[in-house]
C-alpha cells in the first residue's frame, strides 16, 4: 500500500476518511507523519516498513486531533514531535481524544495516543547530538531531508504543514483536500481569518511545491495545489459574506464523508451567517 510520490517520500492511504500516512526516508531511518487510524492500518504500515528494512527514527503529528495522534509500539520509542501549541493542546485534550478513538476506530493502542512532544525551542541538537538545527522551531530535528514546519492556527491549534524542501513536497495536514472542504476551528477567536492566513502561507510556498499530500484525499501535483488553494479560499470567502459556498465537495454528487461532512458544513455556515448578522444568535 505504500506508494512513492516523490524521491524518498511514500504515502499509505487508509480506508478511514481517506487518511494519508506519510513516510520520509532519511539517512538512518524514516520520519513518520500522521501514521494511521485503526490498529490494522498501523500493523500493516509496520509490516511494510519492515519489508523495506526501515525503522522509525522520528514521528510528527500535524495537529492535535485524535486521528493524527495515533501511534503503535512497533514504530518504537523515537521522539514524536508536534508544534509547541499543538503538543500543549494534545495533552490538554488527551482524555477526549482517547475517548473518540475508542469509539470510532478499532484496535487503537490508546495508551500511546497523543504522547507527542514540542519541537525544541531555539538552537538544539538532533537526538544523537551530532548536528544542529537552525534557530527557532521551523525544522524537524532529524538526520534526513530538511523538513520545514509551517505553523498556523487554521483547523486546529498549532496546526503544521511540512515542506520537504529539496523534494518539493508539501504535507498539508488537514487542509488542501480534494474531497474535504475547509474545516474551521470554531472554538478559536478568529477562525475565518486564521484560515485565510494559512492559505496565504501556502500561496507563499506554492512555487516551491511539485507534490501536495493532504491529510485526507488524493495526492496532487503543483497545478492541483494552486487549484485547491483557490477553491478553499473561495469557500472561506463565501463564508465571510454569510453565503452558502457553491462547493462540489459538499454538493449532491459528493461521496466523501456523507455521514458527517454536511453537518460540519452546516455548522460553519450557521456560524458565518450569525457573524454576518444574517440570522440571530441562538
Amino acid at each position: 500500500m505504500l506508494r512513492e510520490v516523490a524521491d524518498g517520500v511514500l504515502v499509505r492511504q487508509s480506508e478511514f476518511c481517506e487518511s494519508n500516512a506519510v513516510v520520509v526516508v532519511g539517512e538512518s531511518g524514516v520520519l513518520l507523519v500522521d501514521p494511521g487510524v485503526d490498529g490494522s492500518d498501523l500493523a500493516a504500515l509496520a509490516d511494510e516498513l519492515e519489508a523495506l528494512d526501515q525503522h522509525v527514527v522520528a514521528g510528527f503529528s500535524t495537529h492535535p486531533h485524535w486521528d493524527h495522534l495515533i501511534w503503535h509500539a512497533r514504530f518504537g520509542s523515537s521522539p514524536r514531535y508536534g508544534t509547541q501549541r499543538g503538543a500543549l493542546t494534545a495533552r490538554a485534550r488527551l482524555t477526549d481524544a482517547r475517548t473518540k478513538a475508542a469509539r470510532i476506530a478499532e484496535q487503537v493502542p490508546l495508551e500511546l495516543l497523543g504522547l507527542i512532544e514540542a519541537l525544541p525551542d531555539g538552537m538544539d541538537r538532533i537526538p544523537d547530538g551530532t548536528d544542529r538545527i537552525p534557530d527557532g522551531t521551523d525544522r524537524i530535528p532529524w538526520k534526513g531531508p530538511s523538513v520545514r514546519v509551517i505553523e498556523h492556527q487554521a483547523h486546529a491549534p498549532g496546526h503544521a504543514a511540512l515542506l520537504i524542501e529539496d523534494r518539493r513536497v508539501l504535507i498539508a495536514g488537514d487542509m488542501l483536500s480534494d474531497v474535504e472542504v475547509p474545516l474551521l476551528d470554531l472554538d478559536a477567536e478568529t477562525p475565518i481569518e486564521d484560515y485565510l492566513e494559512a492559505l496565504r502561507m501556502f500561496d507563499a510556498v506554492a512555487d516551491d511545491v511539485d507534490v501536495v499530500i493532504p491529510g485526507h484525499g488524493s495526492v496532487g501535483n503543483g497545478a492541483q495545489l494552486r487549484r485547491r488553494i483557490d477553491q478553499d479560499r473561495a469557500y472561506v470567502l463565501a463564508l465571510t459574506e454569510g453565503r452558502d459556498p457553491d462547493d462540489p465537495r459538499v454538493g449532491s454528487s459528493a461521496t466523501y464523508g456523507r455521514d458527517w461532512l454536511p453537518a460540519e458544513h452546516r455548522a460553519q455556515l450557521e456560524y458565518a451567517q450569525e457573524r454576518a448578522g444574517r440570522i440571530p444568535p441562538s
